[in-house]
């Protein structure tokens, strides 16, 4: 079955970002040294199967690297983080950081008390004040390769609340 214009257009209206915080490409070429190191382990008993066993083993580990992966996205009206979720109606203005100033919020000025996605190897990083007063959280930070399109996204999404609940 095709999808039609109508299936499409509902599927974005609901997703307004996505993004998986994948590791970098150096952590997945790190990763893959699983392969040489398996096919030792099993060169005693065969190098076929050595061979097969250390492949299958480092591919293996670097798809689980890159499927455990956490998404961040905001959709319907949400913002996901890993899996957590909070409404964007209980958000505050999203602050798009990148540079010494991303390394600062996740260094000395990070709060422990907030919520963090923080994946190393990606340097933007949003922060986003949580305006509820019963969350134990006073923000939101997460690591992002695009922090001004997740915090654009944001915005719209409350925007969009905004308008629904008037």
């Amino acid at each position: 079955m095709q999808k039609t214009a109508g299936e499409s257009a509902r599927a974005q209206a609901t997703t307004a970002y996505r993004e998986r915080l994948s590791p970098s490409l150096w952590v997945l070429v790190s990763a893959a040294v699983v392969a040489p190191m398996a096919a030792l382990v099993f060169a005693p008993i065969d190098t076929t199967v050595a061979l097969v066993a250390g492949a299958l083993l480092g591919v293996l580990f670097v798809a689980l690297l890159i499927a455990g992966s956490p998404v961040v996205a905001v959709r319907d009206g949400m913002l996901h983080a890993g899996r957590a979720r909070i409404p964007v109606g209980l958000l505050g203005e999203p602050v798009a950081l990148t540079g010494d100033q991303a390394r600062t919020a996740r260094g000395p000025e990070l709060d422990p008390r907030a919520w963090h996605v923080i994946r190393g190897g990606i340097d933007g990083l949003l922060v986003v004040p949580v305006t509820d007063s019963d969350d134990p959280a006073p923000a939101w930070v997460v690591s992002s390769r695009t922090p001004d399109r997740l915090a654009a996204a944001i915005r719209r999404s409350q925007a969009a609340a905004r308008a629904a609940s008037e």
